[in-house]
């Protein structure tokens, strides 16, 4: 066995690039593993992890592309590395037309009548990007993550002075027009409106609505800091008043992970004047005392079914596992690994409340939070799409090695019991994340045959019929490898719940705080016309980042032209610093 890297220096290639580079270099013969990343210090312990280190890793940085090939010897190491440009380069030449503009002000002119842009660079170039659409009078989808707090409000700020809508940073999903952006479930159009913090509490909703016959007529992501005290709810209000002026809209839910005690009071006051039935969800917090007109949920599986039977609909029948495992004594611990950061956040609440503390990269209850990076202990959740987790790689929906290392990982520990997962299907998402998943599980599942121990693999999946990857035939799949599916992820967290109280695994409830509701109700914000008109209908849309986003906003037949974006000065940190000085 040999191992062998390439290093090079301030080199830019789109994400998805990489990641179909590396699952080439794997395809290839004698290679046993690959990685293709940007050396940032999370990707570069990723290597290290995976046997893929050689001395000559030190010192580089997150402008510098690394490919390391683990290989049954020298000469297939080699020849896979030389493959290399080949691999990347063909994926850019399949990407797109011939001609690829390379500013969003040319974009937009090259499209006509462009009217919003997706943004999904990486986060320390994103804040210009967005700052550019805005000035070009473009709404904004900025799925970056990683943007600085400062670039948010002052980005909002600017959006909110041109009459322009800007969801995000961190926004994963949105639904414009009956158009899905970013990670989007293909849903039918109803009578159910989403404002959300949360792109996977928004997927997991709209997917559900769908499963019981409902639709969605809009779907607003804001970004999960935009209920902070610093950004004030500015993009949240802006949509829940939208959505209230909205014809086609008759129920309104609103998403958020825990929020600002003021800006929950300020929002929940607005929701009371909305003029039509509310549902509310936010994670962390136990519904109120008193309701005055809104409909309060738990969970995001309540808030889902409240609004179907506000509408009239029953939700959706889905079976309840009951895991069955031969568990050795001392076995007790579930650990939850989740692409979603709201999944992550419900599963929480629905454990920590039978089960007493659970440990968070992402915590709901703060003092049972972990350390970036840290190692699980005793009940943990962990949101690997959280921004150490995702610095210089594609979020874990796209490229779930980071979830399939971490298992093999927790169940080594022989007190683990139970783990659990997501999956989360649509636009944008791996094309088979149950075949990933599985792959891993056999492997852990050879692993624990050896040691004589078994643990219980529980899944969620958040999907539908009409995703590209097909709700049933993912589930299909997971069952026949023995992994136990639940119809939700708070299904799926109550039934581990039970797996750990069994075996000894539970302790005293875990307390949240509870939501107050203010005397009064609160104005909503006037809605501008631009507004109006992009969530109406008509989307073209100009994409900043990843050509998956290209590619599945094709696929549902929405206008779109790709920027053919470089980071400035080619990524070198010391000359963007001197260009800006100059002003260039």
């Amino acid at each position: 066995m040999v191992v062998r890297a390439r290093i090079q220096r301030s080199s830019y290639h789109d994400s998805v690039a990489l990641l179909q580079a590396q699952r080439a270099l794997r395809e290839l013969p004698g290679v046993q593993e690959a990685g293709v990343v940007m050396a940032t210090p999370a990707n570069l312990e990723l290597l290290r992890q995976a046997g893929l280190w050689v001395q000559e890793l030190e010192g580089t940085g997150p402008d510098d592309l690394v490919a390391a090939v683990r290989a049954v010897d020298a000469a297939a190491a080699d020849a896979a590395l030389r493959q290399l440009d080949a691999l990347l380069s063909r994926r850019e030449a399949a990407s797109g037309a011939d001609y690829r503009p390379r500013s969003v002000r040319t974009a937009a002119a090259q499209l006509g009548g462009a009217d919003l842009a997706l943004v999904s660079v990486p986060g320390r170039f994103a804040a210009a990007v967005a700052e550019e659409a805005l000035r070009e009078g473009l709404h904004v989808m900025l799925f970056s993550d990683n943007v600085p707090l400062e670039d948010e409000v002052r980005l909002k700020a600017l959006a909110g002075q041109r009459g322009l809508l800007l969801m995000g940073p961190d926004c994963g999903t949105a639904i414009v027009a009956g158009a899905g952006l970013g990670f989007a479930n293909r849903v039918r159009r109803g009578p159910v409106g989403i404002v959300a913090a949360s792109g996977t509490g928004l997927q997991e909703v709209a997917s559900r609505v769908h499963r019981a016959g409902g639709g969605v007529s809009c779907a607003v992501g804001t970004g999960g800091r935009d209920l902070s005290d610093r950004v004030g709810g500015q993009t949240f209000a802006l949509g829940l008043a939208a959505l209230a002026e909205d014809p086609a809209t008759e129920v309104v839910v609103l998403l958020s992970k825990p929020p600002s005690p003021r800006v929950a009071d300020r929002l929940v006051g607005m929701a009371r004047a909305c003029g039509k039935p509310v549902v509310v969800n936010f994670l962390g917090a136990r519904p109120p005392d008193r309701a005055d007109g809104v409909h309060f949920a738990e969970t995001l599986q309540e808030a889902a079914d409240l609004a179907l039977r506000l509408c009239g609909l029953e939700p959706p029948e889905e079976e309840t596992p009951e895991p069955q495992a031969r568990l050795l004594p001392g076995q007790r611990w579930v650990r939850g690994l989740f692409a979603g950061g709201t999944l992550c956040a419900e599963a929480q609440v629905v454990l920590s409340g039978r089960l007493g503390r659970v440990w968070s990269n992402a915590p709901v209850c703060p003092d049972a939070a972990l350390p970036p990076g840290g190692a699980s202990r005793e009940h943990t959740a962990l949101d690997l799409g959280a921004d150490e987790y995702t610095v210089g790689r594609l979020h874990p929906m796209l490229d779930p090695s980071v979830r399939d290392l971490r298992l093999r990982q927790e169940v080594e520990d022989p007190e683990v019991a139970v783990v659990l997962v997501d999956l989360v299907l649509g636009y944008g998402a791996h094309p088979d994340p149950a075949s990933e998943l599985v792959r891993a599980v056999r492997a852990a599942q050879d692993r624990l045959r050896t040691a004589g121990r078994e643990v219980v693999f529980l899944a969620s999946v958040c999907g539908t019929d009409l995703d590209p990857q097909g709700y049933q035939a993912q589930v299909a799949t997971l069952r026949e490898a023995g992994v136990w599916v639940a119809g939700s992820n708070a299904q799926a967290a109550r039934a581990a719940a039970r797996v750990a109280e069994a075996a000894g695994g539970g302790r005293a409830p875990a307390e949240l705080p509870r939501l107050e509701v203010p005397e009064e109700t609160a104005p909503l914000p006037p809605v501008p016309e631009a507004v109006r008109r992009v969530l109406a209908g008509g989307l073209r849309v100009v994409n900043v980042g990843l050509s998956v986003f290209e590619e599945s906003l094709r696929a549902q037949g929405v206008p779109v032209v790709s920027v053919d974006w470089r980071p400035p000065a080619g990524g070198d940190a010391e000359m963007m610093e001197l260009l800006s000085r100059l002003g260039g």
